[in-house]
């Protein structure tokens, strides 16, 4: 893709930065300044660059946003999930672009739409929603909303009964709500000044008198708010960089007491709990089980003395999530790559399913004492699949498909490979290889990359394209070791995995490197980043989605929102060692005087987890250095944050945008 249009320039203004007896100028440092009106005006200076470079593909972007959209039921529903008396549920509405929560009394009784987020959402260009809470006895919602995506949120309690809300209206918080099983008083979470959230306050309908019931001072820490499935306990697991963990339990019947800790903090440890009738069950890494083990503990005696081991570690992925019922336990694992269920009862079987690459996860489950579990399963393939699993029978009902209209699965295939052993999983259909093939990674965080099925991928896979999924190390495939080997000091690993992997597909005839485009968000973009400076030839098109790309700077200023939790991922630059270490993969540091693949980079103005002046500086900065005529185009959300667009259609629309300039690349 070659354009003869002039791109914006952004003017250069020298900063120097320094550190360990090293300089770094930055002569794009001002754009971190939006208070200056020149940086508005440069942003917007690129979206009408953007624009008038995507201009000659306006019929095929219409072309593909009426494909997706042929290809979503956009009316539809969700399957009820029954919380005490009433079974909820969302919808969609053709037209609309936002869901709206409902429930039912009894499944066929009459509807109740207790939020619908198009009339909250009238006249804004943003809006989401932070998370919903309904009281215990059903009366009251609990609701956060976000209108610029800043993730700063607004709490607002509705009284189902009449539709009215309350007086008790908080502003600026952080996600996390819970209530207590009086339905008087709700938990809420506030954040310090660098966003992190810090504090757990307690509200008392009617009560202007908030109470701060949980500080977690440790500027590395973050923490989640929840309760047990039981309900008869309130928790907040502290976590640093999924690394440490400590939880501290309130009882749910006695909200006027403080969180108290389970047993303590102890570095490198890693326990989540549930709560089963006179015991809690243990998942953790202690005594030396890096892939997990089960635990349990009486309720009266948590301390670490008294768990006793009721499950061994895996010999090989991880144990990753515990989930209590009255009568038995759900266990989510990791085994060859793949997530898996076992059910744990007198005893213990494990679900199967038969595809080569899928995803499945315990679904909404809010009754404790019940038979019945429910679970998601998907794939490349396979539309969301919601099954109810009968313990007694040990078989599973399909609840409902996703109907996807305009979808046979049968003109597509589905296949697992291993670059080495890195996990791939591709989407394609006959005659696609060789061809043009998108390449897409994340490998971080210990967070997954799941093969789970995107409708949006079809338009596509319709035009020639295989879609990859890399399962490099960073993320957690294949266990905690898989995590580990990608972090602080080895995070070269993310890259070369990566590398790897787009070798392997062009040396196994699935493409070429003229045919080969790259994807990535957020630490994804920081992968994408990384790759296009290390190996620039191996690519012909690239996009990264508010990219981290500016990793040493960012690193280094523990006053911008979430960077001293990070420390733990990353590295701390004010150690020499990972200074040095960070420096010679950060994406921005390493932008050189060579050819670099067609680039769309976006970021979000309002973007609390990378400042949109991360892809703004890299996009002027490679615009200065790069030797190619290929395409670049920096693409920003005014009134958007790290999410992207909030609405539905408009995502829809934003994914034709990137697919058109996939496929004109």
């Amino acid at each position: 893709m070659i354009t003869t249009m002039t791109p914006p320039e952004a003017r250069k203004v020298p900063f120097q930065l320094h550190a360990h007896g090293d300089t770094r100028t930055d002569n794009y440092y001002w754009l971190r300044n939006r208070q200056d009106p020149e940086v508005l005006q440069y942003l917007e200076a690129e979206n009408a660059y953007l624009a008038e470079a995507m201009a000659p593909h306006a019929g095929l972007i219409e072309e593909i946003n009426t494909e997706i959209l042929s290809r979503i039921q956009q009316t539809d529903l969700t399957v009820p999930a029954q919380r005490g008396d009433w079974f909820y549920y969302s919808r969609t509405e053709e037209g609309k672009q936002y869901a709206l929560a409902c429930r039912k009394q009894l499944q066929t009784g009459p509807e109740q739409i207790i939020l619908d987020q198009n009339q909250l959402a009238e006249g804004k260009e943003y809006f989401a929603l932070g998370g919903l809470a309904v009281s215990e006895d059903g009366n009251l919602l609990a609701y956060l909303t976000d209108e610029n995506g800043s993730e700063e949120y607004t709490l607002q309690i509705k009284d189902l009964r009449t539709g009215e809300l309350l007086p008790d209206r908080r502003e600026d918080l952080s996600h996390g709500l819970v209530w207590a099983n009086d339905n008087q008083t709700i938990f809420y979470v506030r954040f310090d000044e660098t966003k992190r959230p810090d504090r757990v306050i307690r509200l008392t309908l009617g009560s202007a008198d908030d109470q701060v019931v949980f500080t977690e001072p440790d500027e590395r820490f973050t923490f989640e708010l929840g309760k047990t499935r039981s309900g008869q306990y309130l928790a907040v697991t502290s976590i640093n960089a999924s690394l440490t963990s400590e939880v501290f339990l309130l009882h749910a019947d006695r909200p006027e007491q403080n969180f108290t800790s389970f047993a303590g903090r102890e570095t490198g440890t890693e326990y989540y709990i549930d709560h089963q009738d006179l015991r809690f069950l243990v998942r953790t890494n202690a005594f030396g089980a890096t892939r997990f083990q089960l635990m349990e503990t009486p309720v009266a005696e948590t301390a670490r003395q008294h768990w006793r081991t009721i499950r061994e570690q895996p010999q090989e992925g991880s144990l990753d999530e515990v989930h209590a019922f009255e009568n038995f336990l759900v266990l989510e694992t990791r085994e060859q790559g793949l997530p898996a269920i076992r059910i744990v009862q007198e005893t213990e079987h494990l679900l199967t399913f038969p595809e080569q690459a899928y995803t499945v996860a315990v679904a909404d489950n809010h009754q404790y004492r019940t038979a019945k579990l429910r679970y998601a399963y998907t794939s490349l393939i396979t539309p969301l699949s919601i099954y109810d699993y009968d313990l007694p029978t040990q078989t599973s009902k399909l609840l409902k498909q996703t109907n996807v209209p305009n979808f046979n699965p049968d003109r597509y295939t589905t296949e697992r490979l291993y670059a080495g052993n890195v996990p791939i999983s591709l989407l394609s259909a006959p005659n696609n290889k060789p061809g043009k093939l998108l390449l897409y990674g994340y490998g971080s965080y210990g967070l997954n990359t799941e093969a789970t099925f995107k409708p949006q991928y079809l338009s596509l896979v319709d035009r020639g394209f295989t879609v990859a999924l890399a399962h490099i190390r960073g993320g957690a495939e294949r266990g905690r070791e898989w995590f580990e080997a990608a972090r602080m000091l080895s995070k070269q690993n993310t890259f070369t995995d990566f590398i790897h992997c787009a070798e392997y597909l062009i040396a196994q005839n699935y493409t070429t490197p003229e045919q080969l485009s790259i994807m990535g968000g957020s630490a994804g973009g920081l992968l994408v980043g990384a790759v296009v400076n290390q190996r620039p030839e191996l690519f012909h098109a690239a996009v990264a989605l508010v990219p981290f790309v500016d990793v040493v700077t960012t690193m280094s200023d523990p006053t911008i929102p979430l960077t001293t939790g990070e420390y733990d991922q990353w590295g701390n630059p004010e150690d020499q060692p990972a200074y040095t270490y960070i420096k010679s993969y950060s994406p921005y540091d390493n932008v050189l005087a060579q050819h670099y693949p067609n680039l769309l980079i976006s970021t979000g103005l309002n973007d609390p987890r990378v400042a949109y002046w991360e892809p703004a500086k890299w996009a002027a900065k490679l615009r200065s250095l790069k030797t190619d005529n290929n395409l670049l185009i920096l693409k920003t959300e005014l009134g958007a944050g790290h999410a992207g667009p909030s609405g539905r259609y408009d995502k829809f629309r934003e994914t034709a945008l990137i697919y058109a300039f996939l496929l004109t690349a």
